[in-house]
């Protein structure tokens, strides 16, 4: 088992390539590195400089690897998949430089308002909706690869059409596509992460870490909450706090011999700009603690 320990710019807040309530992107790498990580995902695409050079220098002068890219919007539009495959052009014209970074995060769009929680679309697809939108996972998915080299896996996230247990088992049986999984949001979800890996370790590729506050889960129920209200209510917590017992996780990945990254998400927005930098350092030292690594760069 070798779980190589990254972290990603939502951890400071990050969710968007422009944003007054986020630090400045020289903050966010700073920060990564003085809290120990040696991996990052890149983040909202316009966030981190897109530029090749500009990006390696920032990055090599920080002791710090790219790892990942992320794609999100509407899988079930046709349109809107387009416009994601134009973007993952843009974007693998940069990723493809760097040579760990063989990974494409991609989620679908929230069918719910992420700051009002009201509907912008139905919440469970019928069976042709359903269909068109693993059509469009997997058109994205062989684009990546055959086109660029590049793994595309599935995040399952909350307020999205595969949130559920049974809606990623659904995607797992009527695709071949690998899932990152997110411990934080699978619980947001109502699930297990840690009997979900045991039985489905051989489609997980890749992982985000954090825990979820079973309390403020009960209470954003209670309250209808949007998940930006859960957010700012601090629904996501650090890693040894939360409704998932991390070392019983770090004991079903090596009992699965799993090997591969475990990118924290410290899902944050908004957040003073001195707190993310603490909870990162911490977070550090307890995924250390249970056996997930920094590798050396």
């Amino acid at each position: 088992m070798s779980v190589k320990l990254g972290i990603a710019p939502c951890s400071w807040g990050v969710w968007f390539p422009e944003d007054d309530y986020q630090p400045h992107w020289t903050q966010c790498l700073d920060q990564v590195e003085q809290a120990g990580y040696r991996a990052i995902e890149l983040g909202p695409w316009g966030y981190l400089p897109n530029q090749y050079e500009d990006l390696k220098n920032e990055l090599d002068k920080r002791n710090i690897d790219l790892v990942a890219t992320t794609l999100m919007d509407d899988l079930t539009s046709d349109t809107q998949v387009q416009r994601m495959i134009a973007d993952l052009d843009e974007m693998a014209q940069l990723q493809t430089k760097f040579p760990n970074a063989k990974y494409v995060v991609l989620m679908d769009a929230t069918y719910t308002d992420l700051f009002t929680g009201e509907p912008v679309h139905s919440k469970v697809l019928n069976d042709q909706e359903w269909a068109s939108f693993v059509q469009n996972i997997n058109k994205v998915k062989h684009y990546a690869k055959e086109k660029y080299g590049l793994e595309v896996i599935y995040h399952p996230h909350g307020e999205t059409h595969v949130e559920t247990e049974e809606q990623i088992e659904r995607l797992l049986k009527d695709s071949d596509i690998q899932l990152c999984l997110d411990t934080g949001h699978h619980a947001y979800a109502g699930g297990d992460p840690v009997t979900f890996i045991e039985r489905h370790r051989s489609r997980i590729a890749y992982l985000h870490i954090k825990n979820c506050n079973e309390n403020v889960r009960r209470q954003k129920e209670l309250s209808d909450w949007s998940l930006a209200e859960a957010v700012k209510n601090n629904i996501f917590c650090e890693p040894e706090y939360g409704s998932i017992d991390m070392v019983e996780l770090m004991d079903v990945l090596a009992k699965n011999d799993f090997s591969g990254w475990a990118i924290v998400e410290q899902d944050m927005y908004p957040v003073p700009f001195d707190k993310p930098l603490p909870i990162a350092r911490r977070t550090k030292q307890y995924l250390d603690g249970i056996g997930m690594k920094t590798p050396a760069r």
